[in-house]
């Protein structure tokens, strides 16, 4: 193994420079003769022996570079140059169409800050208009229509509209009390009094307050308190235990 070695070392040696030198003056087709005949003479020899060789720097390596494909564009409205080695996906972009920005104006800064007193303001004309036009123009097609789709849809949005208006109603009231309240408590910092932060069981006080006192005024109060017992004695009624059943005796 070591003679074989030393031959084609020595083998190497002689013929490689000639090569390069005849290959400097010649063709490329020339070149190429060359290392096919170079492969052909190594073909037998074991692989450590040329790794060494090669290493050694006697062998020269055949790699050969990749080409670098430039696919940068001149313009940027002409059309992407893709290779052709791997294959074209069924959803494939063909045009180059300039992409639209779709933007929510609720979210977006550039249109300003959200304000919701000025938001209310501003379509408070749907809960003061609108919505009250509609319901009166429902509740002609419900007097005056017959039983069928027609009158079951309009009641249907006659009562989404009575339920809008109230919850719209109730909306206001709860703005109103809360202006009122820091009112109040601007004065008394004016005064020289500390800062009020209410709890929520106060505020819930407040609340339940009010509402009595409202349905109180309205006359409904009789009515409210009969439909909260009723609604209370059924979930008290989920917790009683049940007689067991009698066996048949015979």
């Amino acid at each position: 193994m070591q003679r074989k070695s030393r031959q084609i070392s020595t083998h190497f040696a002689i013929r490689l420079p000639a090569a390069k030198q005849a290959s400097k003056g010649r063709s490329s087709g020339l070149h190429k003769s060359i290392e096919e005949e170079l492969k052909e003479q190594v073909a037998d020899v074991p692989f450590e022996v040329l790794q060494k060789a090669q290493s050694s720097g006697q062998l020269p390596s055949f790699s050969h570079k990749k080409k670098l494909v430039d696919t940068k564009r001149a313009n940027k409205n002409r059309p992407m140059e893709v290779t052709s080695k791997k294959p074209v996906g069924r959803l494939r972009e063909v045009i180059q169409a300039p992409k639209k920005d779709i933007r929510d104006p609720r979210f977006e800064s550039l249109c300003g800050n959200f304000e919701e007193a000025r938001f209310k303001k501003a379509y408070s004309f749907l809960y003061d208009e609108e919505l009250p036009s509609e319901r009166q123009r429902l509740q002609k097609v419900v007097k005056k229509g017959n039983a069928g789709e027609e009158v079951e849809e309009a009641e249907h949005k006659l009562a989404w509209i009575d339920r809008q208006l109230r919850e719209e109603e109730q909306r206001r009231k709860q703005a109103e009390q809360v202006t009122q309240f820091r009112a109040k408590e601007k004065d008394a910092v004016k005064q020289g009094k500390k800062h009020y932060y209410p709890k929520k069981s106060e505020k819930r006080k407040e609340e339940l307050v009010r509402k009595y006192q409202e349905l109180k005024a309205t006359g409904k109060l009789e009515k409210f308190l009969e439909k909260r017992r009723r609604k209370n004695a059924a979930k008290d009624h989920r917790y009683l235990p049940y007689r067991r059943p009698e066996s048949n005796q015979d």
